[in-house]
């Protein structure tokens, strides 16, 4: 009887944590349904200047590592806003200006940014390009050091980049690029969620996973095609739930098993990185989320700008 009801109790948990799952998981879709029905205009800079575009699309999350790196990150940040006070965070990274600016300099680089919400730039204060568009300021501070183009839109998945990648458009900037950044796979995720999300469970996702991974292999091949020459970076996802249902290890797993996908394949790749961001948002300490409690702020960008920079630099001086 004591062994009987020791299972029933491992099951009953087991059953809480996954309707618990499933609240939250349908919850974010109909909030994603509600809010993609809302038009919202966004900036896109590119060499010649800003073009507006309006997306409707599907729902999106993102996702992304490496706890090592953002405690010197977070003293920047606030050594920054010390000696700024008054100024918006998505102006520009003041500590990193000069050495950025040091970098690019005498390179006169061609940056374009492909991909989902993220480099979109969606929940932007100021609807200024999120990440991409504080690097195009930092890096552009006194005067044009780069040109930076930014193909983002809200709920891509990974089989829409490729379309977007044949319009002759994006494939040019691609082909031309000495630069290229990419955050995808998000929406991937959230279209498991939307086509299962009435009985959702964690082997669906798993079984996604492989799909994703054929999909995105198939967006390295097709840059490559278009470009052989230019350093490519994947920037990963974060986990927006990790700060509100930190007792719910799929979710985690979910991102990390994805995220894993992505950090794996660019080691297939020449002149291909993988970015982390995960870590960047596990501080539970600083608002890092926009209302809608799944893509950054100001301040969220300013911290995936910073960490991509600094990959650029670093990783390109060494």
């Amino acid at each position: 009887m004591e062994y009987i009801s020791i299972g029933v109790v491992i099951m009953k948990r087991k059953a809480l944590i996954i309707i618990g799952f499933l609240i939250i998981i349908t919850s974010v879709f109909f909030i994603f349904i509600l809010s993609s029905n809302e038009t919202q205009t966004t900036h896109y800079r590119d060499t010649s200047g800003i073009e507006e575009n309006k997306e409707e699309n599907e729902p999106e999350s993102s996702v992304t590592e490496n706890n090592t790196e953002s405690t010197e990150e977070d003293s920047e940040e606030e050594m920054e806003q010390k000696e700024n006070p008054e100024s918006k965070v998505s102006n520009i990274i003041v500590e990193v200006v000069q050495n950025t600016i040091d970098f690019f300099s005498e390179k006169d680089l061609n940056i374009v940014a492909v991909g989902d919400s993220l480099t979109q730039g969606v929940g932007d204060s100021q609807n200024q390009g999120g990440y991409v568009g504080i690097i195009d300021r930092t890096i552009n501070k006194d005067r044009k050091h780069a040109s930076i183009q930014n193909f983002g839109k809200r709920g891509d998945r990974t089989d829409q980049l490729l379309l977007r990648l044949d319009d002759p458009k994006v494939a040019t900037s691609v082909s031309e690029a000495d630069i290229i950044l990419i955050t995808i796979g998000a929406n991937d995720i959230m279209h498991v969620v939307k086509e299962n999300f009435t009985h959702l469970t964690y082997s669906q996702f798993a079984d996604a996973r492989s799909d994703y991974e054929e999909r995105l292999r198939t967006v390295f091949e097709r840059v490559q095609s278009l470009n052989d020459e230019a350093k490519i970076y994947l920037i990963g996802f974060y986990n927006p739930f990790a700060k509100y249902f930190p007792e719910i290890e799929e979710l985690g797993m979910i991102v990390d098993d994805w995220n894993e996908v992505g950090e794996k394949m660019t080691g297939d790749y020449p002149n291909t990185t993988y970015i982390p961001t995960k870590d960047l948002f596990a501080d539970e300490d600083i608002d890092l989320f926009a209302e809608d409690h799944f893509h950054p702020n100001d301040r969220g960008y300013e911290r995936m700008a910073r960490r991509v920079l600094n990959y650029i630099t670093e990783e390109t001086e060494g």
